[in-house]
């Protein structure tokens, strides 16, 4: 079984997927999140502020569902350039400062809307 899952408190998606999935009942897999609001604005052009939106993105997707950020296991950060990893990495910290979920990073040619930095994640009841 599949739920799909949709806020108006995280952008809506530009493409022909879900904001996330619920399967099974335990799992919650949230698309690739970029940095734009609900409203559909871009915030900032840095590394740092694109990733904060990002994470608050999947934050809210996660509450619409009664979750939170101690809820996720895994995530896939894509990123513009690596040379952002460590800007990228000392604000993705300060929201998971305690759960630390299993990650995996990649630089990647380009990502929707040209922005720096895509975030997607796996989160479980």
């Amino acid at each position: 079984m599949k739920e799909m899952i949709l806020t108006s408190n995280a952008p809506a998606p530009i493409g022909p997927y879900s904001q996330a999935v619920r399967a099974e009942g335990k799992f919650i897999f949230i698309s690739g999140q970029i940095p734009f609001t609900h409203e559909g604005i871009l915030v900032g052009d840095g590394i740092s502020i694109q990733t904060q939106q990002s994470i608050r993105n999947i934050a809210a997707i996660l509450e619409s569902v009664g979750l939170t950020l101690e809820n996720v296991v895994k995530t896939t950060v894509l990123l513009k350039n690596m040379e952002h990893f460590a800007d990228m990495n000392e604000m993705y910290n300060q929201f998971f400062e305690t759960s630390k979920p299993a990650r995996a990073a990649y630089e990647v040619a380009r990502l929707p809307k040209d922005v720096l930095v895509e975030i997607e994640a796996i989160a479980v009841y």
